[in-house]
């Protein structure tokens, strides 16, 4: 698209301009009707959307297949952009003021000035640095085109300004085309370009024969000389940014690297500018000699989230920390359990007890004290609390009395937070994420569990829920690594992996978009198995797959598949060979507990007060 770089608020504005009525779903503009075929989105919703990250538009309806960049989409229909883009792409936007001025001597009261300041006398003329007529003590600095050398901009300066007497330290020629100053002395030929604020930098760097020194020309702010100087900068293969250093903070910068993403970029460092402010007060201060030194030490921009790898630390993965899952062969495949960082999928086929595998996995990090958030779309949140009960207590439901449950309250308080799926009128599609990260902030959630994909996001065709199932893993992704937080997402097989032996279970079975396999971290699987290793029937086995492994590639698939245990009763998951007994830290709160008696589970406490 050359110029213009798509922005969000653009698609927004369109939408209104053109007045049809929209919503946003994860990184997607939705319109209730195509500006196309006039397609209506009550009849089967989706019909037209816009990406918001990337510009794209499309309509879902075959007959219609509009689709394209969005830059074309408005010029189509008439919506202006913004006034630098309309510049760009129409030379008839505006007609600016022209100057008749051809060549123009410096004056005494210039040169001198441009001397104070450590400006060579030849810098000075080259430039044509002059002062008005009637007043001396108003530098003039034409602003000429670099081919026809035509001025387009004029910007004068007040050489004696007195901030308790005068308005202003600088000002231009109204109605002129903003441009960079220094443009028509610049040579193409050589491949830098150094950009500054000022125009006295500029004119500094000259003196000190730096070629091709430019200057903006209404500030750190001011953009609108970019329309008009986009095709004379992009013919330089580096440009060098040596903005003000203010407070560590190199001006210029950022417009430079947001507005011109395919142009090398250099910025002069912090320390060469020695405690001055800009080019001209490290002239005067230090010599030309360490501003050439400025201009060739430069460094190029980072690229975002790239980083010299031998930058990063080493870490030895047996002392990273780790969530275990207190199933003992599943720990030992992932090295130590679920690493924090990690983005963890769990899936199995419906009714084995992926749900179940998690909630264990949950009542285990709790009574760890790892602060946990779970989001289920399916459970209500009273059962989630009986199976959580259920497995810390070690008991059957029905044999959980009021005073145990009242210590568990107690001791696991704070610890589990549930989505409240009884407030119907917020969107959990579009706030979940959010309230994932406030959970994390705010409450110090360190393992996130959401129980499920499908129930998270909602779609009327694959394709798009397929593009919402990729963007919504792909922030968890972002999160968990971010926040050094695990995340588990529960997600069911593809319709078509019921008949599919178990044996042949793979990642690609997963319901969903591809991304979502590729994107995480690790995969596991839980099924039910028919049959014991001896063929005969036992509906309590279990097995345990991982099918990716990222970070040390270990699986367990097909006869190496980890086999484990289900107890009804209180719904806890074991190896083979383990126990389904295990002792919470609840039960030494109970036990040693003046007010109760120790170690009689069958007597009834429900008249007991407890000193809580």
């Amino acid at each position: 698209m050359g110029y213009y770089q798509f922005k969000p608020d653009d698609a927004r504005n369109f939408a209104r301009f053109i007045n049809i009525p929209t919503s946003e779903k994860g990184d997607e503009l939705r319109f209730t009707v195509c500006p196309f075929c006039k397609a209506d989105a009550r009849k089967d919703k989706l019909k037209f959307s816009i990406n918001l990250e990337t510009g794209a538009y499309k309509c879902f309806r075959a007959s219609c297949g509009a689709h394209g960049h969005f830059f074309q989409l408005a010029r189509q229909y008439g919506f202006k952009i913004s006034d630098d883009v309309e510049r760009y792409y129409n030379t008839n936007f505006k007609q600016y003021k022209t100057y008749t001025i051809k060549h123009r001597e410096s004056t005494d009261p210039a040169v001198r000035y441009c001397a104070s300041r450590g400006i060579s006398e030849e810098v000075c003329r080259k430039y044509e640095i002059t002062t008005q007529k009637e007043h001396d003590n108003i530098l003039v600095m034409m602003f000429r085109e670099p081919k026809t050398n035509e001025v387009s901009f004029i910007k004068y300066r007040k050489t004696d300004f007195n901030k308790d007497v005068d308005n202003n330290k600088e000002w231009s020629e109204s109605n002129g085309k903003a441009i960079l100053f220094g443009m028509n002395h610049c040579d193409p030929s050589i491949d830098t370009l150094v950009l500054t604020e000022g125009q006295m930098d500029s004119l500094a760097l000259a003196t000190a024969g730096i070629p091709n020194p430019v200057s903006v020309p209404t500030g750190a702010n001011g953009a609108t000389w970019i329309p008009h100087c986009w095709d004379f900068v992009k013919q330089f293969k580096q440009l060098v940014v040596f903005g003000d250093c203010e407070k560590g903070h190199i001006t210029l910068v950022d417009m430079v690297r947001d507005r011109f993403p395919d142009v090398l970029v250099k910025v002069v460092q912090e320390s060469d500018y020695c405690g001055c402010k800009d080019a001209n007060e490290i002239l005067q201060t230090y010599g030309a000699e360490q501003l050439r030194i400025a201009v060739e030490n430069a460094q190029a921009l980072p690229v975002a989230q790239v980083i010299d790898y031998t930058a990063v630390e080493r870490v030895n993965i047996l002392e990273m920390e780790a969530l275990p899952t207190k199933i003992s062969k599943l720990d030992e495949i992932l090295t130590k359990g679920f690493f924090y960082g990690q983005t963890i999928l769990l899936t199995g086929y419906r009714g084995d007890g992926k749900s179940t595998l998690l909630q264990q996995i949950i009542a285990r990090a709790i009574d760890q004290n790892v602060k946990t958030f779970l989001y289920s779309g399916e459970l209500p949140n009273y059962v989630i609390r009986n199976f959580t009960d259920t497995m810390l207590a070690d008991k059957h439901e029905s044999e959980i009395r009021d005073d145990m449950a009242r210590v568990m309250s107690e001791v696991y308080r704070d610890t589990l937070y549930l989505y409240d799926s009884s407030n119907i009128e917020v969107d959990e599609k579009e706030d979940l994420l959010v309230i994932v990260e406030r959970m994390i902030k705010q409450y110090g959630c360190r393992f996130i569990c959401l129980d499920n994909l499908m129930t998270v996001l909602e779609a009327v065709d694959n394709d798009a829920l397929y593009r919402a199932q990729s963007a919504f893993i792909g922030k968890l992704v972002k999160i968990a690594k971010a926040y050094n937080v695990i995340v588990v997402i529960v997600a069911h097989p593809r319709k078509h992996a019921s008949a599919i032996l178990k044996s042949e279970f793979q990642a690609d079975d997963i319901a969903g978009s591809s991304d979502i396999t590729n994107k995480v971290d690790v995969i596991i699987s839980y099924q039910r198995c028919k049959l014991d290793k001896d063929g005969e029937a036992d509906d309590s086995l279990r097995e345990i797959w991982v099918l990716k492994n990222r970070l040390t590639g270990k699986l367990a698939i097909g006869k190496n598949a980890i086999p484990v245990k289900y107890e009804a009763g209180t719904r806890r998951i074991t190896g083979v060979e383990g126990s389904f007994r295990w002792r919470c830290r609840w039960m030494d709160v109970y036990e040693n507990n003046p007010m109760l008696p120790t170690n009689e589970w069958s007597r009834d406490y429900s008249q007991t007060e407890l000193p809580f």
